[in-house]
């Protein structure tokens, strides 16, 4: 069942339904969790590193800015931000590929995928009433969850979600702002940590032709490389760099007069709406040198590598014994499959459980 389908009264509720949504997500036990998921950097190695919990907060204001700058509903591109990593794994996406990787090699054919997940804990994991699962979102947070991000892998849904959610057309366009809202602040924060940690310097990143401006325009504040303000005021001017091409080139989006319909406009037709051509190769060329120079720094592969194999560890000892798991755990494998249960539990978990886990099982 989904949320709106459960017909329940909110007449004495004085909040927008987006807020009401919103509210739910923030004192779930899954956003919660997210203060101690990985974005890039494991958490324990310092407490200025982004985690999914401060990426989350950092898209949703990202979001929020650009739905109101343009007339969109900011409430909705709120708690779509706020919720889309919450069924992201430990260790981010590493953990993820694991998982994946584990459940079909379980002939558990549809594997496992984020978004997917993160739909899944909102309108199914979580339990905050008797009567059903799931914390009764709306329609339209639902589907900003589940279609936030494209294309689609439609083998992993089931028929009556790809019907139900018109997986062939965009979501609403606050889903898709959003989206780019992701793209805006993983960039500019990993940059950011990356630095502070000395993985990547401004020589390397000064190859790219959007770093390249960004420093252009520090010089011409008079901000020298070596003071400690340098890089703080870098990041901000990049966030706004891209912030302002985005709404540049979308604020005479013709999909307004549209508004507020959902699901009206064909996947394969683009949208007016993002980047230009022109930053678009930009931001394509500086998301390829940070895959080679940082995500690929041995630093970070190294403790990926572990990550992996603590999720992959954690899978198999809970399918070889199914008393690894809690019994609250145990008693829903009468329900679901024994696979999908322990996918879910591991999904769940914040890092830091998962090594003392992983820890306390194999020593």
């Amino acid at each position: 069942m989904l949320a709106h389908e459960r017909f329940y009264k909110f007449k004495d509720d004085f909040r927008d339904p987006y807020y009401r949504d919103r509210d739910r997500v923030i004192h779930s036990s899954s956003f919660r969790r997210l203060e101690y998921k990985t974005q890039v950097f494991i958490n324990h190695d310092g407490d200025y590193f982004r985690t999914r919990l401060t990426h989350s907060i950092e898209v949703s204001q990202v979001a929020r800015t650009i739905s109101k700058a343009l007339g969109f509903n900011e409430g909705l591109a709120e708690v779509i931000a706020l919720s889309h990593d919450l069924g992201h794994t430990p260790f981010g996406h590493v953990g993820g590929d694991a998982l994946d990787e584990m459940l079909k090699k379980g002939n558990h054919k549809n594997g496992f995928e984020h978004n997917f997940q993160s739909f899944r804990v909102v309108n199914s994991l979580e339990r905050r009433y008797k009567e059903f699962g799931g914390l009764n979102l709306t329609y339209a947070t639902l589907e900003g969850i589940l279609k936030h991000s494209m294309p689609y892998k439609k083998s992993f849904f089931s028929s009556n979600i790809i019907e139900y959610f018109s997986l062939d057309y965009h979501p609403s366009l606050e889903a898709v702002i959003v989206d780019y809202s992701d793209e805006i602040a993983y960039i500019s924060a990993d940059i950011d940590d990356g630095l502070k940690y000395g993985l990547i310097d401004f020589d390397i990143l000064s190859k790219s032709e959007l770093i390249k401006e960004i420093m252009s325009k520090l010089k011409k504040e008079g901000i020298k490389r070596k003071e400690s303000l340098y890089r703080n005021r870098f990041v901000a001017l990049l966030i706004s760099e891209l912030v302002y091409s985005f709404l540049n080139f979308s604020k005479n989006n013709s999909y307004n007069k549209l508004y507020p319909q959902c699901s009206i406009i064909k996947a394969d037709d683009s949208l007016e709406i993002g980047f230009n051509k022109d930053m678009k190769t930009k931001i394509k060329q500086l998301k390829k040198l940070l895959y080679q120079r940082l995500y690929k720094h041995n630093q970070i592969t190294s403790e990926m590598y572990f990550g992996q194999k603590v999720v992959k560890s954690l899978y198999t000892a809970m399918m070889e014994d199914i008393r690894v798991l809690p019994y609250e755990e145990v008693i829903k494998v009468d329900k679901k499959s024994h696979h999908r249960v322990v996918a879910d539990y591991i999904a769940g978990m914040s890092d830091r459980y998962a090594i003392k886990l992983y820890h306390k099982l194999y020593g």
